[in-house]
């Protein structure tokens, strides 16, 4: 036995396994993205939420980050691949086992030999026994196995901090566009109430004679415009709430306040290079780690060509009475070698091969993909960020002095000297016009966000260790 042992330990240190090693395939990566910031920080990984300088928008995402169910499924996704893993890689070790039997049995009486009335009929049996096994993995077949396997557990905390960034991201984007609405609907509530004072007015003017029932109906008529707007932006509210609370794990209801649109701050723009995608971003890192999964899996489909070696060894005792099981002269025992190949598949060994290859190419091309959505979403967030704030400042600008010319045209009208008309245009462009800031304002802060999923800022080892406890 010790000799079938040592040539087996030479033969496995002598091995080598069949299929390419991996290596990271050559990337065409450009320098820099167009529209970086000249005076980014280093911030991508940090907890860039907190920037925003809202108490209840971190803890709305600790509260996610605990209890979303998503995130749940994919911290137990986790342990299902390491588990995988487990088994795939045990085969390189001897597996031991044992048993136990006992029965009783009688044959036919029929027998006619000398020697058949000597024979105990019936009899009993009583075995105990212990016995090894052991698959030699000269080929590297259960290591390439073992290798594939590592990669999709990698590939597997890779997606779970995939969906921790996606999380995040989507607490943050929902508060903001709720904080967003928020502002709306004030806009067009007090709007609402400035038009029913003015259909007020006019309506005591016009019964006393002073203007006519055309100017009450362009009054009514700006009122109800504010006042349809108000549903609207309820139920855009609702809707968000609902969402919200799903991501935090709840059943769909109210969400808290903190800061408003106005008082959010925005975070830092985060520095970045191209090549720093490839280490920050868990969906490059999960593509990359499927790659070199298939990449392991070419190995071991090769290491179908070749013989199998396998040892295996029993130890145990058998007798017929069970007071002599243990008894010296019960002792059994057995070991054996076993060399089994391929001589004829049919092209199934070769199918196999040419699968795990294709497989590869496909991992392959999925990477490169990856790589260049990965600058996409980068470069529109950069330039969303940079153009928002242009827009915002146009915006926030028109809204001023549309203010000035409604004040100024409600001045004149009161003078007599404009009519009704010219307070009627400013006022209808003025109430869009501030609804547009505040949509801006929620577009530009939610372009930060996205800026830093892009970038894959903002998962560290403190939010990935959340629900693997």
């Amino acid at each position: 036995m010790r000799r079938f042992l040592f040539l087996a330990s030479l033969l496995l240190l002598a091995g080598c396994m069949t299929g390419p090693d991996y290596q990271r395939p050559e990337l065409d990566l450009p320098q820099a993205f167009r529209y970086a910031e000249a005076n980014a920080k280093q911030t991508a990984d940090t907890e860039w939420w907190k920037s925003f300088d809202d108490p209840v928008l971190a803890a709305l995402i600790t509260d996610a980050l605990a209890n979303n169910h998503t995130l749940k499924a994919a911290a137990a996704n986790i342990e299902q691949a390491a588990a995988v893993l487990m088994q795939v890689r045990s085969p390189l070790f001897p597996q031991a086992d044992y048993g136990a039997a006992a029965g009783r049995a009688q044959t036919s009486g029929l027998g006619t030999g000398p020697l058949s009335s000597l024979i105990e009929n019936p009899s009993d049996s009583f075995q105990v026994f212990a016995g090894a096994s052991w698959e030699i993995d000269l080929w590297g077949r259960i290591r390439r196995l073992s290798e594939a396997a590592q990669a999709d557990l990698f590939a597997t905390e890779e997606a779970y901090r995939g969906v921790i960034l996606s999380l995040v991201s989507a607490v943050a984007e929902g508060y903001i566009q709720l904080r967003g609405l928020d502002e709306q609907l004030a806009i067009a509530r007090r709007t609402r109430e400035a038009y029913g004072e003015s259909v007020e007015l006019f309506e005591l003017q016009h019964r006393h004679g002073q203007v006519s029932r055309l100017i009450v109906e362009q009054a009514r008529s700006q009122y109800q415009t504010a006042a349809a707007a108000i549903p609207q932006i309820e139920s855009q509210l609702a809707q968000t709430e609902n969402v919200l609370s799903i991501l935090l794990g709840r059943n769909p209801g109210p969400i808290q306040r903190g800061r408003s649109i106005l008082q959010l701050v925005p975070p830092a723009v985060p520095a970045g290079l191209p090549s720093e995608l490839l280490e920050r971003r868990p969906d490059l890192a999960q593509a990359e780690q499927n790659l070199i999964a298939a990449n392991a899996r070419i190995g071991a489909a090769k290491a179908l060509y070749f013989p199998t070696i396998s040892l295996t060894g029993a130890l145990g005792f058998e007798s017929s009475e069970l007071s002599d099981l243990f008894q010296g002269s019960s002792k059994t025992w057995s070991y054996s070698g076993s060399v089994t190949g391929p001589i004829f598949t049919a092209g199934a060994v070769k199918g196999q091969v040419k699968q795990a290859e294709a497989a590869q190419r496909a991992a392959l091309e999925t990477y490169r993909n990856a790589i260049l959505s990965a600058f996409r979403d980068t470069e529109n967030a950069l330039v969303s960020r940079r153009k928002l704030s242009d827009e915002l400042e146009a915006r926030e600008a028109l809204a001023a002095a549309l203010r000035e010319y409604a004040r100024l045209a409600r001045m004149q009208y009161t003078g007599g000297y404009t009519p009704y008309l010219t307070v009627l245009d400013a006022e209808s462009q003025l109430f869009p016009a501030e609804l547009n800031v505040a949509q801006t304002r929620t577009l530009l802060l939610t372009a930060y966000v996205t800026l830093y999923k892009s970038l894959g800022g903002g998962v560290g080892p403190s939010q990935v260790s959340v629900n693997k406890k």
